[in-house]
């Protein structure tokens, strides 16, 4: 398969499969012309790294799941997606029960509804958490030499 063909079944633009093939995730045959080649198991693979997109996986771990065997899923690297996914969930939860409050809450203003302001420290709270742990991604990008 070319990669407008890779493309169009998968849903990806090329750019993607360009970039999903420099970070080692697929592998081309060669070249038409100007045009990358694939197997068609190139759509299965795919698939897999969409899954793990989808999981939340990074591109990084989701490169460790394959070797030159095929697909190898490390079961407590999904166990702890999942443990982590359970998080979130619970996350979300209740943040679209606070928004439900808030659509219906009788409070003149959304600024004197306890459960709003929950809502919002929750939020704050949530947004700090993620700088955080992206700054301590990037620490050890640094620390690695990659930044």
């Amino acid at each position: 398969m070319d990669i407008t063909e890779v493309a169009k079944a998968s849903g990806l633009p090329a750019s993607t499969l360009r970039f999903y093939e420099e970070k080692g995730l697929i592998r081309s045959t060669g070249r038409i012309g100007l045009r990358r080649q694939f197997r068609t198991d190139v759509l299965a693979r795919l698939a897999l790294i969409s899954l793990g997109r989808s999981a939340g996986f990074s591109l990084d771990e989701i490169a460790g799941m394959f070797t030159s065997e095929g697909p190898e899923i490390d079961r407590t690297l999904l166990l702890t997606k999942a443990g982590e996914l359970d998080g979130k969930i619970k996350e979300l939860v209740k943040m679209r029960n606070g928004l439900l409050h808030a659509a219906a809450c009788s409070a003149p203003n959304h600024f004197e509804c306890p459960k709003f302001l929950r809502l919002l420290h929750i939020a704050g709270k949530n947004r700090f958490r993620q700088s955080s742990k992206l700054q301590e991604l990037k620490n050890a990008d640094r620390a690695r030499g990659k930044l």
